[in-house]
């Protein structure tokens, strides 16, 4: 017993949910002893759903494997390639079944207060007892538990996006993966070279005379434009994009791309689907987008100021529009300002 609970105090100790993943593994494969443990999330659109590896312990591992978030999706198996593993994300039931090599594999769903998201695997060499397969629930029972914490702590109340004063750590997470220097270099035969490292970029979105719509609709309706703006953006972008809400009409995305055209096409792509949604009893809206290269040294701020710029010009010159800032500062419609180190956070 004592063990179980130094597993459980080790699972609730961490507010990461990778770590926190690696740490639900390690301990039922400490617990059970079985061949192998394994967390599977279910990724991407409906029709296009995949498998990402979120954590994996064989029993002889001395550390998890995992996916990396920012996998190109095509890469990872479709739900259909493991349809055990389909039918208990469906079903929402434990499942068990005697695999080719005579192992045995034992299925569990992974669930928040919304929905199923994954599955945990279980491989050993005999079923799991009824017994340990309680042990095994009320572990992720905890799990689910915490999961449920984490949200109510991390993420908007209305839109289920992550909230605002989750922001600032994601962020400087990204910058710390960048090089402090500028993003080409000069080659010794001249031409410039782009380094092999990530381009995250930061965009900020805005709804186009939101105040008109709770004037004239009340703020019920108001709430449910922003709801269903934040399932078009779920469906605009990638499943390891990360969206927020920051209050208000204003949203943010963070994400990977490798360049600005591709970046500007999944904001592009945004602004369309938002002009092309009929909201019930309002009709159509727009949204406008300012966005910017996050750079090495770069602060919430200072990444946050040049985005919202852009969604200024946007707004001040039309609204419903797409706008770089490196582009408006390329063709004289904004200056350079000097980016300043110090630390300067929200």
């Amino acid at each position: 017993m004592s063990e179980v609970v130094e597993h459980l105090a080790e699972l609730t100790g961490f507010r990461d949910r990778d770590v926190m993943d690696v740490t639900l593994v390690s301990a039922l494969r400490d617990l059970l002893e079985p061949v192998s443990v394994a967390i599977y999330r279910c990724v991407g659109e409906p029709g296009q759903q995949r498998w990402l590896t979120r954590a994996r312990l064989a029993a002889d591992d001395a550390v998890a494997t995992a996916d990396s978030l920012w996998t190109e999706p095509g890469r990872l198996p479709l739900l259909e390639a493991f349809p055990q593993r389909h039918l208990c994300l469906d079903s929402r039931t434990i499942l068990q079944s005697e695999l080719d090599d005579g192992h045995h594999e034992t299925l569990f769903p992974l669930q928040t207060d919304r929905e199923v998201i994954g599955v945990l695997e279980v491989r050993s060499l005999e079923l799991l007892t009824p017994s340990e397969q309680r042990t095994v629930g009320s572990i992720l029972r905890i799990y689910h538990n915490f999961q449920g914490l984490l949200d109510y702590s991390e993420r908007d109340t209305l839109t289920g996006l992550l909230n605002r004063k989750t922001f600032d750590e994601s962020f400087l997470k990204a910058v710390s993966e960048l090089p402090l220097s500028p993003s080409s270099v000069q080659a010794e035969d001249g031409r410039r070279h782009e380094p092999a490292h990530p381009h995250w970029w930061l965009g900020v979105i805005d709804i186009d005379h939101f105040k008109q719509v709770n004037d004239r609709f009340g703020h019920l309706i108001g709430d449910e434009v922003l709801l269903l703006l934040s399932r078009l953006m779920r469906n605009s972008f990638r499943f390891n994009d990360l969206l927020y809400r920051f209050g208000g009409e204003e949203f943010v995305v963070l994400m990977r791309c490798a360049d600005e055209p591709d970046a500007a096409h999944a904001f592009e792509r945004l602004r369309h689907n938002t002009e092309a949604y009929s909201f019930p009893q309002i009709g159509h809206i727009t949204v406008s987008v300012g966005f910017t290269e996050v750079r090495g040294g770069d602060t919430p701020a200072s990444a946050f100021e040049r985005a919202d710029k852009a969604v200024y010009h946007a707004k001040s010159h039309g609204r419903n529009q797409v706008h770089s800032h490196a582009e408006l500062v390329r063709v004289g419609e904004m200056k350079e300002q000097e980016q300043h180190s110090d630390i300067e956070l929200f």
